[in-house]
């Protein structure tokens, strides 16, 4: 579920970019002006709005620290800001004084990129605010920029629909030509590294103008080569996709488009989790809050939505015993209270097991892990029939629960079971935390779906994927 926090309506043209940092948010748009808010309560600063371009700001980004904010115009400059006084530390002209559509700084606050209408790149020392490099790709335009997470390198998109990795002497790593028909419009890297033996691993998501919201595999080897490998194309959206980030850890991905909506997935997974329609034109600008579940979200309607992510889940499920029937059969039996499994046994005949459950309080959980061996050694039943018939039981609620319905994607892969405590393995897919590390120590570290070896062994807990479990299992 997803609720709108607040409206800010007071830019006078359309919304270009939209920026969080701990405490502040910024955002700038066709009017020349940068406006800065409180993260907390969305008033505005006193020096707001920043006035200093001469044209429309595109572009805008906070140092790590939050005490200098980055912005980008057809001015041909990008200037740098204190977001303490609102003063104008440095302006950085653009090589050719092309307009500049674009800025990015490094996650170290070491670099800033800065790309421009002619499809010019410039580096910057961000400490010293001098020119470093130049560089680029001729006769097309640069209109998305994201650095990686170790600052070593970054992503160029051009109004051509390629993908370009740099490294910080502006030597092309690879290209990816024709990523997005009809041209790129934004690009995100996640900020996690997977890394093992010879291969360290990023992610990038990419939008564009064909409608599609792509998320890429980068591999770095340690022989110094690259490959881009496509893992998932999300084609949730109807229109062209102008604008696409991630969340602080890497779970959620956001998107705004021209169909006026904006979308936010399970990262990992390639699950849409939620449709925002609070916008009038199109949505040109999104960003996660670092710290809290807000997403903000930028328009041609000239409006800055903030959003407030809920994770869904609500109270614990009664454990009365005199709940009737048709409320535990909208449960899953691993949520079953021991009640509703007295009841349970009750209507299947087995009435007489009914104490002895009680005395040791099995639950949902525990009767789908019921064996022959724990039925006679800890809960003592000496009857082989019986205990036969309450195995055949069991395994036909399992079986429905199966086919009732469940998303593929809560299931695991290993178990095909709905997942509890979903963790995401190197090989990007989602497990059970208890299936993949069984499978790990058993497997010789191969992955459950490729079957090529695991990178690491590190597991990850997919926070976004069991909210969404929780959130489907509440709807039910």
């Amino acid at each position: 579920m997803a609720s709108v926090v607040c409206t800010l309506r007071d830019h006078q043209d359309d919304i270009n970019w939209c920026a969080f940092s701990a405490k502040l948010l910024a955002t700038c748009s066709g009017d020349k002006t940068l406006r800065i808010y409180n993260a907390e309560d969305f008033s505005e600063l006193p020096f707001s709005p920043l006035k200093g371009h001469g044209y429309s700001v595109h572009c805008c980004c906070f140092s790590p620290c939050g005490q200098l904010l980055v912005s980008c115009s057809t001015d041909a400059t990008a200037v740098v800001w204190s977001t303490v006084t609102g003063d104008i530390e440095a302006v950085l002209e653009h090589p050719g004084r092309s307009p500049v559509r674009i800025c990015a700084l490094s996650p170290n606050a070491a670099h800033l990129v800065s790309g421009a209408s002619d499809g010019t790149l410039a580096l910057w020392d961000f400490h010293s605010k001098r020119l470093s490099r130049t560089g680029g790709v001729r006769d097309t335009t640069m209109v998305a920029c994201s650095f990686s997470p170790c600052s070593q390198m970054f992503m160029t998109g051009s109004t051509y629909g390629d993908l370009r990795l740099w490294d910080l002497h502006l030597n092309q790593l690879l290209a990816k030509k024709d990523a997005h028909d009809l041209g790129v419009s934004c690009c995100s890297f996640a900020p996690i590294i997977l890394s093992c033996n010879q291969v360290v691993q990023f992610r990038l998501a990419s939008c564009g103008q064909d409608c599609h919201l792509k998320i890429w595999v980068i591999n770095k080897f340690t022989y110094g080569g690259f490959d881009m490998v496509l893992l998932h194309t999300l084609t949730g959206q109807t229109a062209p996709v102008f604008c696409c980030a991630y969340s602080s850890d890497g779970q959620l991905l956001v998107s705004g488009s021209v169909d006026k909506s904006v979308k936010v997935y399970d990262a990992n997974n390639a699950v849409l989790l939620h449709t925002l329609n609070h916008h009038e034109r199109y949505v040109t600008a999104c960003a996660f809050h670092p710290t809290s579940p807000l997403i903000a979200t930028g328009s041609m309607d000239k409006t800055v939505n903030v959003c407030r992510l809920e994770d869904g889940r609500r109270g614990g499920k009664s454990s009365s015993p005199g709940k009737a029937v048709a409320g535990r059969s909208k449960l899953l039996v691993a949520d079953w209270s021991e009640g509703d499994v007295s009841e349970w046994l009750v209507e299947e005949g087995l009435q007489g097991l009914v104490d002895k459950f009680k005395a040791n309080n099995i639950d949902g959980t525990e009767l789908l892990s019921l064996t022959k061996e724990t039925l006679a050694s800890e809960l003592g039943i000496e009857s082989v029939g019986l205990r036969g018939k309450l195995l055949r039981k069991v395994e036909e609620l399992k079986s429905d629960s199966m086919s009732s319905g469940v998303p593929d994607e809560f299931l695991c892969p290993i178990t095909r079971e709905l997942m509890r405590e979903p963790v995401i393995a190197a090989d990007g897919y989602s497990y059970e935390r208890e299936a993949i590390e069984n499978w790990i120590h058993t497997k010789n570290r191969s992955s459950p779906m490729t079957n090529l070896p695991l990178l690491t062994t590190l597991l990850t807990p997919n926070h976004t994927l069991k909210m969404a479990i929780s959130r489907w299992k509440t709807s039910q």
